[in-house]
């Protein structure tokens, strides 16, 4: 073997011995907490990686004798919402500055790019004391106000670069046959944009529900709690000592996230890819 050829090798067991080992911290700590879920009793300690006596035990007293369901509705209820709205409002302003020339755009898109990069935690005190005013403190739909609208600068130049690569000239030969705006964005443009659209839904359900800080801020009642603010009070009223019930929780909180991935994994590549080459 000669030199080139050793360092190719040793190129190779240091990408592989690098690439087990983002494997192994990603993956353990996931088989851990679904392990977790089906050990008996309550104390994390306790468990162990493969359950000696596997029960359900935990998954039927969350569903039952909980609130979990009533969390679950909460959270897919602001999640829905959120990525409904937040389409019309990217698909709007991306819009009108990919398709339309009008005054003060390059100042305004240039402070939208500089307001994305000012982190959430800056805004939380004016938030409370908005939505207080407004009377959507502790509600759904001011949390689903805030999360829409928060989106909307990454949004829009995400999808805004995807929109500049559509040719133009398939809005003018449109408008040529007699077609409106309207229907040139819905039966012409959007079509088109498919890939990027599902990307941005799928990224505007998933945020709300992993998210804990803003519904900590503005959610008070229980009964309007989502899925992550509940489950940490819940184990935290209880001295933490019911973590098996916790892990169970967490896992049902991935299937929803799991299935849509795995049903729209094509559009979300092609979206990733275009984001990454047009944004």
């Amino acid at each position: 073997m000669d030199n080139l050829q050793f360092k190719k090798l040793l190129k190779k067991a240091i990408m592989y011995a690098l690439l087990l080992m983002v494997t192994f911290i990603f993956i353990v700590p996931s088989i851990w907490i679904v392990g977790s879920s089906f050990n008996q009793g309550t104390n994390i300690f306790s468990t162990t990686l493969i359950p000696k006596n596997p029960t359900l035990f935990h998954y039927k007293e969350l569903l039952f004798n909980t609130d979990y369901p009533l969390w679950f509705g909460n959270t897919l209820k602001i999640a829905t919402l959120n990525m409904l709205l937040s389409l019309v409002l990217t698909i709007s302003t991306a819009m009108a500055f990919s398709r339309f020339k009008f005054k003060g755009k390059k100042i305004t898109m240039m402070t939208i790019l500089i307001l994305q990069m000012f982190p959430s935690m800056l805004a939380m005190m004016a938030l409370y004391v908005i939505l207080n005013r407004f009377g959507l403190l502790n509600t759904h739909l001011g949390l689903v106000i805030v999360y829409a609208t928060g989106q909307i600068p990454f949004n829009t130049w995400l999808v805004k670069g995807y929109l500049d690569a559509i040719p133009k000239s398939l809005d003018e030969a449109a408008r040529i046959d007699g077609a409106s705006n309207i229907t040139i964005v819905t039966k012409v443009v959007l079509p088109l944009a498919k890939p990027i659209l599902v990307f941005v839904a799928l990224q505007n359900f998933i945020g709300p529900w992993f998210d804990f800080v803003l519904p900590q801020v503005i959610l008070r009642s229980q009964d309007k709690w989502t899925l992550a603010l509940g489950l940490f009070r819940w184990v935290a009223d209880r001295a933490q000592n019911n973590f098996t019930m916790f892990a169970a929780g967490a896992v049902l909180v991935t299937i929803p996230i799991t299935i849509l991935w795995a049903i729209f994994q094509k559009h979300i590549v092609e979206g990733l890819a275009a984001g990454a080459s047009k944004g």
